[in-house]
């Protein structure tokens, strides 16, 4: 099934709104100012000015009226994304989803979010907002997250730095510290969802299938079924993209947290300027302090060192 979005100026709106009125139904969706149900064709107008069309005729009907801005039927290769082929229809289908972020900071935790989206959910989570977060703003990220987290069957996880720190000491690398985490966090929204099973299930990818399991060899429990790898997902799904929406919310709140701590805010990313602060905080506060709040093995730790 296909599923287009148009954005369209306010007098093809009203056109729009014209030319189907004989095919009206009644949406009481948020956001929803018109709906119409073609034969094969349902096409929903929102306040935003967007107009989707869904099902066998959708490409045929926006043909009338523009340039498709998103197509459901994209594969990863339409977006440069690498990892496994998607079924035709992919971004229309119920679909849970898993991203992380934090990965590369040196303040700060992992945080890792999966978000399962039925079909019927999809025009709500768009319509409040949700888009690949790369595009968005952290403040943005913040605003929409409480909503995003109230519509869908979600679960994140946060992994401390102190507790980073000792798996890394024990050998853990942090590809398997996130496959652990993925793999976790599936298994709760899976858990949350039953009997309801997702279409697939979407990894944005890190690893590649037979590493991402290696890691996870001796785990009691593993997800499998229905799982797809691919880089860029969150651009191939609005699942993942909510996923990392979610993972950066609770990435950002930990960051806070652990800014009050040190007393000054803290710098996000592992540049020059974070090696800077890091040794200040170093000088006023002590290694084990530092160690506490940071990815020790990172090598700001010892730029910090040699400023220090």
């Amino acid at each position: 099934m296909s599923n287009i979005v148009l954005l369209i100026s306010t007098t093809a709106q009203k056109e729009v709104m014209s030319y189907y009125a004989n095919y009206y139904v009644e949406r009481k969706a948020p956001g929803v100012v018109f709906a119409a149900k073609l034969p094969d064709t349902a096409i929903t107008m929102y306040k935003s000015g967007k107009c989707m069309f869904q099902g066998g005729g959708a490409e045929r009907e926006a043909a009338r009226w523009g340039t498709s801005g998103a197509s459901a039927t994209q594969k990863a290769s339409t977006v440069g994304a690498k990892g496994d082929t998607l079924p035709e229809g992919f971004a229309a289908m119920s679909v849970l989803g898993s991203d992380e972020t934090g990965t590369g900071d040196y303040f700060g935790p992992i945080t890792v979010a999966a978000v399962y989206v039925p079909s019927s959910k999809i025009e709500l989570i768009n319509e409040l907002g949700v888009k690949d977060s790369k595009m968005l703003t952290d403040d943005y990220m913040r605003k929409i997250a409480p909503d995003l987290r109230a519509a869908c069957i979600h679960s994140v996880l946060v992994l401390r730095n102190e507790k980073y720190n000792a798996l890394q000491a024990k050998g853990y690398s942090q590809g398997k510290m996130k496959a652990m985490m993925h793999n976790k966090a599936l298994g709760h929204t899976l858990a949350k969802m039953a009997p309801e099973k997702p279409a697939h299930i979407l990894i944005d990818q890190f690893a590649e299938r037979g590493v991402y399991y290696n890691y996870l060899k001796n785990e009691r429990e593993i997800v499998r079924d229905g799982v797809l790898f691919s880089t860029k997902a969150e651009q191939l799904h609005v699942a993942v993209a909510t996923a990392s929406i979610l993972a950066r919310a609770a990435f950002l709140k930990e960051m806070d947290r652990l800014s009050e701590l040190a007393g000054v805010a803290l710098q996000k990313g592992a540049s020059s300027k974070v090696d800077a602060l890091a040794a200040r905080i170093w000088r006023g506060q002590g290694e084990e302090f530092l160690r506490s709040i940071t990815k020790w093995h990172f090598a700001n730790t010892e730029k910090a060192r040699k400023l220090k």
